[in-house]
């Protein structure tokens, strides 16, 4: 049996995570009013942006390491990458770090606007558990376990929670000087092994 490096396990998997992504929000009619439109733009362009994509690779693998199939945690995937997303677009704005640029593009606000960056953003923490609550239609104790672990992970006691309190301990400027372990970034990616 042919070993497999941990890099080649993770670009396959960056592979099949990136492959399925535009899927979920892709053109189609039902998106033909102006300002549906434009926010789907809006949402894709920052999450088929690249990037790592580390939180949904890493579920990936974990589900293979345990024997399951990856299908099984592509719902999670997504909706953790979309989360992830949802973040960045709302980091960038200039309420919270004022960037300009993310991963050498103009960041969202700065192409569409802030009111449909913040809408993107929405739309993207809304959608992810949307997603999962379809994925896991045909196993509802999973779905509700995932849902519950990702929003606790998420919210008030967890990644938003965590740039509050960052926000108010600086007196509101520059967020991303918070230490990079606290919970906005590291435990609810740590999280989405756990399915």
């Amino acid at each position: 049996m042919e070993k497999t490096s941990f890099e080649d396990l993770f670009r396959k998997e960056l592979q099949f995570i990136e492959n399925h992504l535009p899927h979920y929000f892709a053109e189609t009619s039902e998106l033909s009013r102006e300002g549906l439109s434009q926010l789907n733009e809006s949402i894709n362009y920052s999450l088929l942006s690249g990037g790592k994509r580390f939180r949904p690779v890493l579920s990936l693998l974990t589900a293979e390491a345990l024997g399951s199939s990856p299908d099984r945690v592509l719902p999670l995937a997504a909706a953790v990458e979309f989360i992830h997303t949802y973040s960045l677009i709302h980091d960038d704005l200039p309420a919270m770090d004022n960037d300009s640029l993310r991963r050498g593009k103009p960041t969202n606000h700065v192409v569409f606007g802030e009111a449909t960056a913040l809408l993107a953003g929405d739309a993207l923490l809304t959608e992810a558990f949307c997603v999962l609550a379809k994925g896991y239609r045909d196993r509802p104790q999973v779905g509700l376990k995932v849902i519950e672990m990702l929003a606790g992970a998420t919210g008030l006691f967890g990644m938003v929670g965590g740039q509050g309190i960052g926000y108010v301990a600086l007196g509101g400027e520059e967020i991303r000087r918070i230490d990079a372990k606290n919970s906005r970034t590291q435990n609810w990616g740590l999280d989405s092994c756990e399915l």
